[in-house]
């Protein structure tokens, strides 16, 4: 019979299965959380000095060494303007309509696009011409009786001087002068001398020389007016309407939403962007009160209003009307540091940094950002320097 061997239990009872436990191997969990960290810490270190590691299909891998693009940038000294663009329409601004206040048939009317000056006819009834005067108060009544007084003699006194026709006089107050603190002085007295100088006006420009004016004879008008729509046919009705006018100097309207028009100023300068790309500069010549749209689901957008901009230039005298960019600039920032946006490092802490190509940081605060670039201001932060740009 065979012997068997026998060993004695050692004092804890756990031998009999040490060489057994031995055979499979031990969990060992405080190093393989080492060996997480460690990579962890050599991929850090891999982007932040390029290093590049490449496999070459065993089960190993090698590391290769090398520097990696850094895209950078020049820190530059210039002038920084809050812009923006917004869509416009170049034209002669806004038609208005001119309805006739003379009875009669219409015998003559201008071209469209013609400009039509002081004294001279805007249509012709019963062959007898409508001249234009300039001012601010119509004809309201018929002007014949020597005495009297108001601003539409003063307008017809103000038109014949400025055409040469001389009289005995200064239309204003009951003796032909302002009176005290400067009443009188838009008043105008009507005397028999101005009476026989619109007589000889009138035979001049083909008017009956009756030496008085009605309701309807002559048109009053802020300036010279330029013809746009011409609505009436010859032989029509002189009551009904005839034309539109329009200024004489081109101009461009743009819609503004009204939580933006607070940021235009009148008088300020822009840039108009005409269709073929050049740029012409311009000036906002009027902010409309009246708002359009927003007050309803059909209104199509939100509430705007109309900004009028004035070309100072004659460049676009090859377009009469065209769609345009107008460039506004509500703020400009002269002689400041810049860099591109992309440049800025957001810091745990807060605020912001540039980088070095070196890896150094730079704190900088903040100032204007425009059109990708931004004002910054920092210690050690100096025009040319290089800095980190993110691709």
């Amino acid at each position: 019979m065979a012997s068997t061997e026998y060993e004695a239990p050692t004092d804890d009872g756990d031998a009999a299965y040490a060489d057994e436990e031995a055979d499979a191997p031990a969990p060992r969990p405080r190093r393989r959380r080492a060996v997480l960290v460690t990579a962890g810490v050599l991929v850090v270190a891999a982007i932040a000095g390029g290093v590049v590691l490449a496999t070459d299909g065993g089960s190993k891998g090698t590391a290769a060494t090398g520097k990696a693009a850094v895209k950078t940038a020049a820190v530059q000294r210039t002038d920084l303007s809050d812009t923006q663009e917004l869509g416009g329409t170049l034209g002669y601004g806004t038609e208005k309509p001119v309805k006739g206040s003379k009875k009669g048939v219409v015998t003559w009317l201008p071209a469209s696009g013609a400009t039509v000056t002081r004294g001279k006819p805007l249509y012709k009834v019963d062959d007898h011409p409508v001249p234009v005067f300039y001012g601010a108060t119509p004809l309201y009544r018929k002007l014949d009786k020597p005495g009297t007084k108001g601003p539409d003699v003063k307008v017809v006194a103000d038109n014949l001087r400025a055409l040469g026709y001389d009289f005995d006089g200064v239309p204003g107050g009951s003796d032909g002068r302002p009176g005290p603190g400067g009443a009188g002085a838009d008043q105008g007295r009507f005397t028999a001398s101005l009476s026989a100088a619109i007589k000889r006006w009138q035979k001049y420009v083909g008017m009956a020389p009756t030496g008085s004016l009605d309701v309807g004879d002559v048109l009053v008008l802020p300036g010279q007016v330029r013809v746009g729509v011409v609505k009436a046919q010859l032989g029509d009705d002189a009551a009904g309407e005839l034309l539109t006018l329009t200024p004489t100097a081109k101009a461009v309207t743009v819609s503004v939403a009204t939580t933006d028009v607070g940021s235009i100023k009148k008088g300020a300068k822009v840039s108009v962007i005409l269709p073929d790309g050049k740029e012409t500069p311009g000036e906002v010549s009027n902010i409309s009160r009246t708002v359009s749209g927003g007050g309803d689901a059909d209104s199509g957008g939100p509430a705007k209003s109309d900004v009028t901009v004035h070309l100072t230039d004659s460049a676009p005298g090859k377009f009469d009307a065209a769609s345009v960019r107008v460039r506004f600039t509500s703020q400009t920032r002269h002689d400041v540091l810049t860099v591109p946006v992309g440049a800025l490092l957001a810091l745990s802490e807060g605020g912001y940094a540039v980088q070095r190509p070196g890896g150094s940081l730079i704190a900088v605060k903040t100032g204007m950002f425009s059109r990708g670039m931004v004002e910054v201001t920092g210690k050690g932060l100096t025009e040319g320097a290089k800095v980190v740009v993110a691709s």
